[in-house]
């Protein structure tokens, strides 16, 4: 089978990594890919919404798969694209429909998709630039601190959480009238905060039948504790400790199965990846939002953890015979940690020497922003390389992860030193 992945990130050369140790893969491709792919497979230098470049890759490489990474092409419409041409409609595309993809392209809709299927999440209203007053009065009725979401795609980055009334007020103007997020935020969706400890929940679904992968939780912010500026995620740890058998029967059964249901109900063509970014508030799951895809770095300890061949899978989801197949996971701890650029998540610089990746043996290296200059691996984003690491024990994997990270280096490297910190 010859497939191609979408995509350039840590996520995308985990996909690699894993559907490259498939006997049936025959040929793999990456577009855009990285320097770590670039060792895994062939790089194609193809923007991930390029369609019409993308359409003549799979008719000139004859593809059988395509496996699309970020959520901007699916949002665009990709799978309809493949679906509504006849030269592409029997090439298997993972990823949902326009439709679909709306529970992440549109904050509003994931809510009120939730509302209609029971499934709990927290309480909001959504608000334009015309109903900006209104949008005041409402966060006047909330208890501190305030949630206030860009409706629309914002790399990760656009959900705020204030603690000051007024400058919740003034943050809800910047983006409706001021345009902080652009185009993502002439809607913002104001909710109601919760208390708890939060995890993902990664579910592969047909459409009709689904499975559960492994869990994980992601660590978002820049700085040690929790603090500072959102990022794409420094780091991760997956299975989630305290996700138990009782709390995750909770998940299935009030969130997962009544997502796939209303997928269903609503006949919306969905044969991909749902990430369920969960809240553990008292004994109780509720959902802060979905993801059309995998998440960057979670992939990059769920994927490892999976002892099912990957590329059986995916063939299974895009048949709608997912029920067919069985799902081994190992029972081993991942635990992946981000090293990013200096500056991150605001300005930095590229282009930096990276050294040290040959001497990681007892780890798995995950490129994110990397690329090759005249012959030597360099920075090329602000999340740069992952190292992931398992073992039996969680704590072993994140003390073997930093061990690694220290043979690595580039200028201006910074990573976090608490990865699993809230977990002990």
């Amino acid at each position: 089978m010859n497939i191609l992945v979408l995509g350039s990130g840590g996520r995308e050369h985990t996909f690699a990594y894993k559907i490259a140790q498939s006997e049936r893969c025959e040929n793999l491709y990456v577009a855009p890919g990285n320097a770590g792919t670039h060792d895994l497979a062939k790089n194609l230098n193809i923007s991930v919404n390029d369609f019409e470049a993308i359409k003549e890759c799979v008719l000139d490489k004859e593809i059988d798969m395509v496996v699309v990474g970020p959520e901007d092409p699916l949002v665009n419409g990709i799978y309809n694209f493949f679906q509504e041409d006849e030269a592409l409609e029997n090439v298997m595309l993972i990823g949902p429909s326009k439709r679909g993809a709306l529970l992440e392209g549109s904050k509003q809709r994931a809510k009120e998709f939730m509302l209609q299927h029971k499934i709990p999440t927290a309480a909001y209203q959504a608000f334009t630039p015309e109903s900006l007053d209104a949008g005041k009065s409402f966060l006047e009725t909330l208890e501190s601190p305030y949630v206030l979401k860009a409706d629309g795609l914002a790399a990760g980055k656009g959900v705020l959480i204030l603690k000051d009334l007024d400058e919740a007020k003034q943050e809800l103007e910047n983006m409706l009238a001021h345009s902080k997020f652009g185009a993502a935020s002439e809607k913002v969706v104001i909710e109601e905060f919760l208390s708890g400890i939060e995890l993902s929940v990664f579910v592969l679904t047909d459409g009709k039948n689904y499975k559960i992968l492994p869990t994980a939780k992601d660590y978002k912010r820049i700085g040690e504790g929790d603090t500072g500026l959102n990022t794409g995620g420094m780091g991760a740890i997956s299975p989630v400790p305290f996700a138990d058998k009782a709390f995750m029967k909770k998940i299935e059964d009030r969130i997962v199965i009544p997502t796939v249901n209303g997928l269903e109900e609503e006949n919306i063509d969905y044969k991909g990846f749902v990430f369920i970014g969960l809240i553990k508030v008292g004994d109780n799951p509720y959902v802060i939002e979905y993801n059309v895809r995998m998440g960057d770095p979670e992939t990059e300890v769920v994927l490892p953890r999976l002892k099912t061949d990957l590329v059986d899978l995916l063939e299974a989801t895009s048949k709608q015979k997912l029920d067919s197949i069985s799902l081994e996971i190992d029972e081993r701890a991942a635990v992946t940690i981000m090293a990013v650029s200096g500056g991150y998540p605001e300005a930095y610089e590229k282009g930096k020497v990276i050294s040290g990746i040959e001497r990681i043996g007892d780890s798995i290296v995950f490129h994110a922003g990397t690329t090759y200059k005249e012959g030597s691996i360099v920075t090329n984003g602000g999340r740069v390389i992952a190292v992931t690491s398992l073992d039996a024990d969680y704590k072993e994997a994140i003390k073997k992860s930093y061990q690694n990270l220290e043979e690595l280096s580039f200028d201006k490297m910074y990573y976090r030193t608490d990865i699993g910190f809230d977990l002990a």
